[in-house]
C-alpha cells in the first residue's frame, strides 16, 4: 500500500508564491513518477507537472512553464511543487498521485486547496 499527504495549500494573492509538498510512505518502486493535477470547481482534473524519481527529468503543462517548478527529496521521499507568479487561474485543488512505473497514476493523495485571490 501507498500513502500520499500533501500540504502547503492555502489563500495567496496573485503574484505570490506557495510551496505544495506531497510525502509518500509505503511500498517502493524501482522506476517511479510523481505527478501533481489539479481540479478547479466545475472543471476535469488535469496534468500539472511530474518528476521521474529515478532520473529527476521532469515536465510541465504549457500553463505553468517558467512559474511552476517540481523537484523531490530522494532521503524524505517527498515531492514539492513550488509555484511562483500565482495567477486566479490556478486556484483548484491539487493532487499529487504516484505511477509505479511511469505509466498509469495508481496511487493519489487527499489533495489540498489552493486560492489565488486576485
Amino acid at each position: 500500500q501507498v500513502q500520499l499527504v500533501e500540504s502547503g495549500g492555502g489563500l495567496e494573492q496573485a503574484g505570490g508564491s506557495l510551496r505544495l509538498s506531497c510525502a509518500a510512505s509505503g511500498r517502493t518502486f524501482s522506476q517511479p513518477v510523481m505527478g501533481w493535477f489539479r481540479q478547479a470547481p466545475g472543471k476535469e482534473r488535469e496534468f500539472v507537472a511530474k518528476i521521474s524519481w529515478s532520473t529527476g527529468s521532469t515536465y510541465y503543462t504549457d500553463s505553468v512553464k517558467g512559474r511552476f517548478t517540481i523537484s523531490r527529496d530522494n532521503a524524505k521521499t517527498t515531492v514539492y511543487l513550488q509555484m511562483n507568479s500565482l495567477k486566479p487561474e490556478d486556484t483548484a485543488v491539487y493532487y499529487c498521485a504516484l505511477a509505479p512505473v511511469g505509466l498509469t497514476y495508481d496511487y493519489w493523495g487527499q489533495g489540498t486547496q489552493v486560492t489565488v485571490s486576485s
